[in-house]
């Protein structure tokens, strides 16, 4: 009993598969996680992680050449709201297929001003963040557009794959970068200050562009900074991909951004099916060694709220005017 019971720990921690009580190898697991060293070190780990991972996502042929593809952008009609217009719209998103997009434009601005990509979850679409009965969101692309944001939505809740060769996670997080495109086109936008937000599936992929797309300045991301042992279950299983586990984990992914700004957000009321405030203080003592090598520790945080699975949307504000209006 003892060596059965010292077979099956061995396994746990060396990543291991237990059959008929022996003890077979399996695929090491998360063999890029993040070592504390020095900027030079979490520079180059950097480098190697985001392009392995684009490799993972079947991204590398277009995240090469963005400027290649012509955003071919075609307006839509416009709705004149309270302190801003929300504006339909289509955009190219890769040479054999165009995707739809929210835009929102501050009645007025500056003559530049900053810009956000507003992330919805899952069950929800490009309106989400501009939808008020969508009470988990506190309709917070809205709220950015009100004071002074150019606000740019799309639809990342498909479960299909559009395109051969593709997958799922990769042509959702590349629709998001096709939306930075648009964004710093514009000549109104200031390409410097441009950040992304979202809750639940909206906040893994703002996870996903903060890390993977320099471009973003700071990125909050609500509901959803845990670890992949938690999502196993209970969980939808689009986050998972061929090679993910055994490369990273989900505060390596986070650890991309550094030394740019991170809110992550979760809430004292979730299920303990879900995203635990316990499992974030853990992941975010991980994604702060790559922030400290980088010598700018304040800029990544763990805000915890009383709330549930939701948006704190006074804390988002707050983050991303810190970050993105001064």
């Amino acid at each position: 009993m003892k060596r059965r019971f010292f077979s099956r720990w061995l396994a746990g921690v060396l990543g291991l598969v237990v059959v008929c009580g022996g003890v077979m190898a399996a695929e090491p697991m998360r063999t890029m996680r993040y070592a504390p060293g020095t900027r030079n070190d979490a520079e180059t780990w950097q480098q190697t992680v985001r392009a392995k991972l684009f490799s993972l996502l079947h991204l590398s042929d277009l995240a090469g050449k963005p400027a290649e593809i012509s955003l071919d952008a075609v307006l839509g009609g416009v709705e004149k709201r309270e302190g801003y217009t929300l504006q339909e719209m289509t955009l190219r998103s890769t040479p054999g297929r165009m995707m739809k997009a929210m835009l929102a434009k501050p009645e007025t601005m500056a003559s530049t001003a900053p810009a956000v990509v507003c992330i919805h979850g899952h069950g929800g679409n490009r309106n989400t963040p501009f939808t008020p009965k969508e009470a988990i969101y506190k309709n917070f692309g809205e709220a950015l557009a009100r004071r002074g944001y150019v606000v740019i939505s799309t639809d990342v809740g498909q479960h299909e794959v559009y395109e051969a060769a593709r997958t799922l996670m990769g042509e959702r997080l590349w629709d998001l970068m096709r939306c930075v495109d648009y964004l710093v086109s514009l000549p109104e936008v200031d390409a410097k200050r441009v950040g992304c937000a979202g809750l639940s599936l909206g906040g893994e992929m703002a996870m996903w562009l903060g890390a993977m797309d320099p471009r973003i300045s700071a990125t909050v991301s609500a509901g959803f900074l845990t670890y992949m042992d938690q999502m196993e279950q209970n969980h939808c299983m689009c986050w998972k991909f061929d090679g993910l586990r055994e490369l990273v984990d989900f505060p390596d992914i986070y650890s991309l951004m550094a030394p740019r700004a991170l809110q992550c957000q979760n809430g004292k009321k979730e299920p303990k099916t879900q995203f635990t405030v316990p499992l974030a203080k853990k992941a975010m003592k991980e994604v702060s060694l790559t922030y400290k090598d980088f010598g700018v520790l304040e800029k990544a945080e763990l805000h915890v709220h009383g709330g549930g699975h939701e948006i704190d949307l006074e804390a988002l504000i707050h983050f991303l005017d810190m970050h993105l209006r001064r």
